[in-house]
């Protein structure tokens, strides 16, 4: 099941992606950021209230630190959605995985004298090979920037999972992990916009169209729900299983990128598309033979064992 989650949550960014390409146009990048975060309020708030859940927590700064590098990571994605090609900034974006795999490399081999998941090591890389066949991104000397900045968002992103699977692991309901992220958002958005605006009038961009107000709808609701599925998928999977799946949202912005924007495909792109499903797959089928989860996944996960 929390295969599925993670392919919903995939499924889900990559349609936000499209949006936030397409609103960037109208919108800062702090603006996005913020109504985002509104969405997010409004439609976690009612859930969290309809189930008869509590905002309070017992981990408020294990939530702080959650929503501090989520945002910075979100705040960069955004802006680097809106400077890049869309396909390009996704790519860079996607390489969180990778930064995880290294993550529990280091620390498996460290705990663990050696016993780490290799088939799993060798599925993330190779989803990753697919991911550059898929692609082929190359950059223009005006984009190196921007580039660097999506490169960096996915050392923030990859941390940010890290500490949602954390907080998972110690019980905190998905529905209050993503509420508190969006409000981070609305609060960064607002900062956001008065800094860059150096002492200057703040500007606001009226949304003064059904266009514009839908794109901003479509934000928040595709990432509030993407945010649900992606923590109970981390909450529930392995991290490594999890980590790999979120390639599908490569797959899944490639058909948004045909359906939308017209895009054309080569055949080393499609091939792309097949190791990054067969990678994906592969993943799941050998985390679910992997009956003797205890004592190996316990070692190579530093994760649980510290929580």
């Amino acid at each position: 099941m929390q295969s599925l989650w993670m392919l919903f949550a995939s499924f889900m960014f990559a349609v936000m992606g499209v949006c936030v390409k397409l609103a960037s146009e109208a919108f800062s990048t702090s603006e996005i950021v913020m109504y985002r975060g509104v969405v997010g309020v409004i439609v976690l708030a009612a859930i969290i209230k309809s189930q008869g859940g509590s905002f309070r927590t017992t981990m408020p700064l294990a939530h702080l630190w959650r929503c501090v590098i989520g945002v910075v990571s979100l705040w960069l994605w955004y802006y680097s959605i809106g400077e890049l090609p869309l396909a390009t900034a996704m790519t860079l974006n996607y390489l969180s995985p990778i930064w995880i795999a290294v993550w529990l490399f280091a620390l498996g081999w460290w705990h663990a004298k050696g016993d780490i998941q290799w088939p799993l090591m060798l599925a993330v890389m190779m989803s990753f090979v697919g991911v550059i066949l898929l692609l082929q991104p190359a950059f223009h000397a005006n984009q190196l920037t921007p580039a660097l900045v999506a490169l960096c968002s996915s050392v923030l992103t990859a941390m940010a999972y890290m500490q949602v699977r954390k907080l998972g692991l110690a019980g905190e309901p998905e529905s209050r992990v993503v509420f508190y992220f969006a409000v981070t958002n609305i609060v960064a958005g607002l900062l956001g916009n008065i800094v860059l605006a150096g002492g200057k009038p703040v500007t606001w961009h009226p949304i003064d169209s059904w266009h514009g107000a839908l794109l901003l709808l479509g934000i928040g609701v595709c990432a509030t729900s993407a945010q649900v599925a992606m923590t109970r998928a981390y909450r529930l999977g392995q991290t490594l299983v999890v980590a790999n799946l979120q390639y599908t949202g490569i797959v899944f912005s490639s058909i948004w990128g045909v359906l939308v924007f017209g895009d054309v495909f080569s055949a080393m792109s499609w091939a792309g598309i097949a190791i990054i499903l067969a990678s994906g797959m592969a993943a799941t089928f050998y985390n679910t033979r992997n009956t003797e989860r205890g004592k190996a996944i316990d070692k190579a996960d530093p994760i649980s064992s510290e929580v």
